[in-house]
């Protein structure tokens, strides 16, 4: 399927791994303009590198708001306009309401809530000029089923999803859709350091009795940036095997 992408400008944060490497590679496959960005200037820019198509590596921590919106702007400058924002972050430490104080959540919010909507606020005003444009945000299955000893990281991106609702209702009249995609277990270089290489084990433990591999989820990334997602917007979409058990 032709997705309509070709010469599309990306950004898509925190992407020299994972499955924000995966997304970004989907993009440039299907012939978009991507940008990236990481914390770590000699991995961002080979994984630059290893996506080609002309791609570029910004060495920028969107841990920080002000930073987020900083990527933004410069892949904005680099690219000569946005068409595509993928917002993604790391994960805050884990913990439990028991042992978590207070002082953590600032920065966990900084983290998964406020460089979202920091990302948002630098790139939506120009997608709605334009008349069109795909926010696509990386968050997690806990969204829906919040993962035990991860109290930060389920309040910090329940409020993300929540924020980008909002937005997408918002902005949809403008050709500009907003979308979320809850990941499960994919086997990312984290997946892999926590269980091992083999993952079979893992595997099991899913419906579709496989640990998802990151291309899966890029190419359903790429899709909801495509033409024919044009009238996709507000969704909150598992991408995980069948894992979450839930109607709704």
């Amino acid at each position: 399927m032709e997705l309509g992408l070709k010469g599309k400008r990306a950004a898509v944060a925190a992407a020299s791994a994972g499955l924000g490497f995966a997304t970004a590679k989907a993009l440039a496959d299907e012939g978009a303009r991507v940008v990236i960005c990481g914390r770590d200037r000699a991995r961002v820019e080979h994984a630059a590198v290893r996506l080609g198509h002309g791609a570029t590596g910004l060495a920028i921590d969107v841990s920080k708001p002000e930073e987020a919106a900083r990527f933004v702007r410069e892949a904005r400058a680099a690219l000569g306009g946005l068409d595509i924002l993928i917002t993604n972050a790391g994960g805050p430490p884990p913990g439990t309401f028991e042992d978590t104080p207070l002082e953590r959540y600032p920065d966990a919010l900084a983290l998964n809530l406020l460089s979202v909507v920091a990302m948002c606020i630098e790139a939506v005003p120009g997608m709605r000029a334009q008349r069109f444009g795909r926010v696509v945000a990386i968050t997690s299955i806990a969204v829906r089923q919040p993962i035990p000893n991860l109290i930060l990281s389920n309040t910090a991106r329940a409020g993300a999803t929540g924020f980008l609702k909002t937005l997408a209702r918002e902005v949809a009249k403008d050709g500009v859709t907003v979308n979320s995609l809850q990941p499960g277990l994919h086997a990312t270089a984290r997946v892999t350091q926590l269980h091992g290489a083999d993952l079979s084990a893992l595997g099991a433990t899913v419906p579709a009795g496989v640990v998802g591999a990151p291309e899966d989820f890029g190419r359903v990334a790429a899709f909801l940036c495509s033409a024919q997602a044009r009238f996709i917007t507000g969704a909150a979409i598992p991408v995980d095997g069948g894992a979450y058990a839930g109607l709704l």
